[in-house]
């Protein structure tokens, strides 16, 4: 590869499965990407992508230069952390990914104040309806609701979180089980939920869902509107609308897990991001779930 801005666009182009997917995270429009990703394969001398209208494919000889590349890419990473061991802040860019609940609810606050107290970093969360890839660096670690069995990551426990089932505050009253029946349920897309630990309505034994989502975000508004479903405590803050129902007889507890490469332990940086983000968490979560306890 001719130089590391060459590995970095294609990187770029191999985790987006395209150009136009690339082109806003490099600054640079579609076209001049294509234009630089047929260069590196001339120099190279052989394709790196099948191209095709559903987007960038990596060939073998691609899949190859991915991994090398990450591997650099890596490395690089570690070099520039130790140049900046000497600093007072945290700086440069750090990409979290997480499921959109955690996305929503507790991330904006908690990344907001590691920020405020570190002007020089830049932060990332990539909310994402499926697990994120570590393995090929599609963020710099992830908060995940159940611990990954790759055996190149790391796992840290931050907390547990609790869930219950919710619904409009001025709806009929729900004092047992059986009142669910006939209600509007709502939850996830079944054949979407891509971790066993977010099938929350196989608690109940529910089976349809008449309305569903693979966001939070979306199944809260939803509930907004009319229905019941499960809602996580931490969340509920933000929909007002909302009240707790069958508090002793229905609730879940799930951990939220950091998840990053064993190699990045190497890192100060990210090791001491990891130390604040899991505290920012663990704090913002017990604030938002003590504050919904105090409004039932």
């Amino acid at each position: 590869m001719q130089n590391w801005d060459d590995m970095r666009i294609f990187l770029a182009v191999a985790r987006a499965n395209g150009l136009s997917g690339a082109a806003p995270a490099l600054k640079m429009d579609p076209a001049t990407l294509g234009r630089r990703v047929a260069r590196l394969e001339a120099a190279v001398g052989a394709p790196l992508f099948v191209k095709s209208p559903q987007g960038y494919a990596l060939t073998d000889l691609g899949q190859r230069m991915r991994d090398k590349a990450i591997e650099a890419e890596a490395a690089l990473a570690l070099a520039m952390d130790e140049g900046q061991g000497g600093t007072r802040g945290l700086t440069g860019q750090i990409r979290i990914g997480s499921p959109d609940g955690v996305a929503n609810y507790v991330l904006p606050q908690v990344v907001a104040a590691i920020q405020a107290d570190n002007p020089g970093l830049e932060v990332q969360v990539l909310a994402l309806p499926r697990m994120v890839n570590l393995s090929q660096r599609e963020a710099d670690m992830a908060v995940t609701v159940s611990p990954p069995a790759a055996q190149r990551l790391n796992v840290d426990a931050i907390t547990d979180y609790n869930l219950h089932l919710a619904q409009r505050a001025d709806a009929l009253p729900i004092n047992h089980l059986d009142d669910l029946n006939g209600r509007r349920i709502v939850g996830y897309i079944p054949d979407m939920i891509f971790d066993k630990e977010l099938d929350y309505l196989g608690e109940i034994g529910a089976r349809a869902v008449a309305l569903a989502s693979n966001s939070v975000a979306v199944q809260v508004q939803m509930l907004r509107h009319g229905g019941v479903g499960f809602v996580h405590d931490f969340a509920l803050q933000a929909a007002p609308e909302l009240r707790r129902v069958l508090i002793d007889q229905v609730s879940l507890t799930r951990t939220l897990y950091l998840v990053r490469h064993k190699s990045d332990r190497q890192s100060e940086r990210l090791s001491r991001f990891a130390e604040v983000l899991s505290a920012g968490i663990k704090a913002e979560v017990a604030r938002l779930e003590q504050t919904v306890g105090l409004t039932d």
